[in-house]
């Protein structure tokens, strides 16, 4: 059994101790779909979502967009 490992938005929510259950209820998001956001890579983060969590968590959205995209970069070349 492959051990879960969470996602940039799952450690950011881990580091800041945020209570799934209280974001879910403040965004209307399920507590299904924040789990699946922090736990699995293949889930596709969506912009609406990402600023009600910052939201309802109280960080500065582009804050948490600059963490969780970090790692993005341009394609060597590009410019």
């Amino acid at each position: 059994m492959e051990k879960e490992t969470l996602t940039k938005l799952g450690l950011y929510l881990a580091k800041k101790s945020v209570n799934k259950a209280d974001v879910a209820r403040k965004t209307k998001l399920s507590t299904y779909r924040l789990s699946q956001l922090s736990i699995n890579p293949k889930s596709h983060l969506r912009v609406d979502e990402l600023y009600l969590i910052a939201l309802a968590i109280e960080a500065d959205p582009g804050e948490l967009l600059a963490t969780i995209c970090k790692d993005v970069k341009l394609p060597a070349g590009s410019k």
